[in-house]
């Protein structure tokens, strides 16, 4: 069975040069889907690709990070009509949920053995 690719794009990065991109590796209009909001010139957007083998999901993945990509997310066992943008938004916000997140560095103190034969008295 197939899997997506979806992938979160930076502000600036060109959707259309995306589409293309993804065409000349060739994929069909048909594997992928373009998710935009009315204000596509100034928001993010996210884009999903379905890939059925490791060639697909490498040049995929090629092509996304040609293109701004901030993040991607593979889902396996599903194909271009179950990824909805409610459906991949879903997911990925369970993902991120479940993810460990880096904490601030935090010092630590070494243990020591409390006074020893270097104090003099």
């Amino acid at each position: 069975m197939s899997s997506i690719l979806a992938g979160l794009f930076e502000r600036h990065s060109d959707y259309k040069r995306l589409e293309n991109e993804l065409e000349t590796s060739g994929f069909e209009n048909s594997d992928y889907i373009v998710y935009l909001t009315e204000d596509h010139h100034q928001s993010q957007y996210m884009a999903s690709v379905e890939i059925k083998d490791n060639e697909q999901a490498q040049k995929a993945q090629y092509v996304f990070h040609q293109n701004s990509v901030l993040k991607t997310y593979i889902f396996e066992n599903m194909n271009i009509g179950q990824a909805s943008y409610s459906n991949v938004k879903k997911y990925i916000d369970a993902r991120s949920k479940a993810e460990i997140h880096n904490s601030p560095d935090v010092k630590k103190k070494s243990q020591h053995s409390g006074m020893d034969s270097e104090v003099k008295f």
